[in-house]
């Protein structure tokens, strides 16, 4: 099952994502389960979020990893939804 996770960060908050922004990468990596991943980004290119495609079995996998991500755990995020998601191109 594909999840599209989209997250904001909380304003202000980008120190927050740069010092856990490598346990956060080494957490994509040895999950496995994440097909495609990339910042958001406001304007003038600075992130303000995340969208992480994860291929995972049901919605229950999904959240945990989300719970688990060191940027969830760091209080990075104003808000995260977790939907279902169909691949059509690429």
């Amino acid at each position: 099952m594909l999840i599209a996770l989209i997250a904001r960060d909380k304003p202000d908050h980008l120190q927050t994502r740069m010092d856990n922004r490598a346990a956060h990468l080494a957490y994509i990596e040895t999950t496995g389960c994440v097909a495609q991943a990339g910042p958001l980004l406001d304007q003038d290119g600075g992130m303000v979020g995340s969208l992480i495609i994860l291929d995972v079995e049901d919605m229950a996998a999904g959240q945990a990893w989300a719970d688990n991500d060191p940027y969830a755990k760091a209080g990075l995020f104003e808000a995260v939804e977790l939907i279902t998601w169909k691949k059509v191109v690429g």
